[in-house]
């Protein structure tokens, strides 16, 4: 998880004056008070950090506040200080030992602020807060170590198609955001398309991410059989269920593997896979690390993936390579490694499409091609100018990136008509 940073706001001071000036002071007195109402409430934003942007919220309070960082599990954190002064604000926040200051300036409806975390400041601008509508019901399934909340979205018929809706690698949520990859609702407006279109869909976060963080304690616990068990335990809850004439899976990058894996469990009618890697993820680790690490950087991490292939842990990882292979993460790389997704694929009894877009920059076509050799009678569709969060993008990398962290994006709009048609099997 990525440390946060405290914003705080700068205070006007009032010096002395003369007699004459009083009445002046207190008008001016009176203003700061007025501004400083205006402060008082809940503002959201986005840190502009340097691979994207990072959504937050912050809760301006007369005495203290919160910060909230949804994507990384943040919520309602209490500040260390608050001080008001005018249309300017300071906010300090002890976050795990890591000391965070933002500050900001009100302007019109809008609060322009910088937020320094460690030394690094960022550009935050935070506008009123506007409540979500959250258009799906909640239910809980039971697995292992507690109840998964799921997201159901309801179709507008019954009985109808459900869909299960299987995230990314990460900390990615159920609408495809994470801190990461940024804000891009991409798996929302899949939930949501198809729930207009008479499919009925469920979606959860991952143990570990937002709404079931408290089923995953340590990293190191954590394993791809694990995922595939509780999406398993939610499809078995969706057989069960007369409202639904079908049941169904979309995975979603590596949600495509752990889709795959569930389906060889359980009896559904078919499944979707979307920007899937059709390759071990040692294989596809090398390739996307071709050219950003030093020969010497790249030699240590094909060891270390030969080693965990193996299912052997590995003890010394330079720091350079501790976000991809930290000893805490290490287990799950060890289950990942272990399946090759054009092989699992194979094994699967139900109807099968591939969709892969032509822009995508993480997955490529080889991948597409790899997991059809697998399933030989899969339909394979090439979505034109797609990107891996499911938009138009074109496929220079900086505009691409862009709309990782735009939700105001609509998805490619021919991919929810090609995954409807094929789920009710026009």
């Amino acid at each position: 998880m990525k440390k946060l940073l405290v914003v705080c706001f700068v205070a006007l001071l009032l010096v002395g004056c003369t007699q004459n000036e009083k009445d002046t002071q207190v008008d001016m007195t009176e203003e700061v008070k007025a501004m400083n109402e205006q402060l008082i409430g809940k503002w959201a934003g986005d840190i502009e950090i340097p691979n994207g942007s990072l959504p937050v919220i912050v809760d301006l309070q007369k005495e203290g506040g919160t910060l909230s960082v949804p994507a990384q599990n943040v919520s309602n954190y209490p500040f260390k200080s608050v001080k008001y002064d005018g249309d300017q604000v300071i906010v300090s926040i002890n976050l795990n030992g890591s000391a965070i200051e933002i500050k900001g300036t009100l302007k019109g409806e809008q609060i322009e602020a910088t937020f320094n975390q460690n030394g690094g400041n960022y550009t935050l601008l935070l506008k009123p807060y506007e409540e979500q509508p959250v258009s799906y019901e909640t239910i809980t399934v039971p697995v292992t170590d507690g109840d998964l909340t799921v997201a159901l979205q309801k179709s507008n018929k019954e009985p109808s198609p459900v869909v299960l809706i299987l995230a990314g690698s990460g900390p990615t949520d159920k609408d495809g955001n994470s801190a990461i990859a940024g804000k891009n609702n991409s798996l929302k407006m899949l939930a949501e398309g198809l729930a207009d279109e008479g499919v009925a869909t469920v979606r959860y976060d991952k143990r570990g991410v937002g709404d079931n963080l408290s089923l995953l304690t340590k990293e190191e616990d954590v394993s791809i059989d694990q995922f595939v068990d509780d999406a398993v335990q939610v499809i078995n809850t969706l057989l069960a269920d007369k409202a639904y004439s079908s049941v169904h899976i979309i995975g979603h990058s590596e949600g495509s593997l752990i889709g795959m894996l569930a389906a060889q469990k359980a009896n559904v009618d078919s499944f979707v896979s979307i920007a899937g890697a059709g390759r071990a993820i040692d294989e596809i680790l090398v390739e996307q690390l071709a050219g950003q690490l030093t020969p010497p950087l790249t030699k240590e991490t094909t060891k270390i993936l030969t080693s965990l292939k193996k299912g052997e842990l590995v003890d010394h990882v330079s720091p350079e390579l501790q976000a991809l292979f930290r000893p805490s993460v290490q287990p799950y790389m060890i289950s990942w490694l272990k399946y090759n997704p054009a092989r699992e694929l194979e094994k699967l009894n139900s109807r099968v499409l591939i969709i892969q877009g032509t822009t995508d920059l993480q997955v490529k076509a080889t991948d597409a091609e790899a997991l059809k050799t697998g399933r030989k009678d899969a339909e394979l569709l090439y979505v034109e100018g797609m990107n891996h969060v499911l938009k138009t993008a074109p496929a220079e990398r900086e505009g691409n990136l862009a709309t990782y962290a735009n939700p105001t994006l609509p998805l490619q709009e021919d991919l929810l008509p090609a995954i409807q048609k094929f789920i009710v099997n026009d």
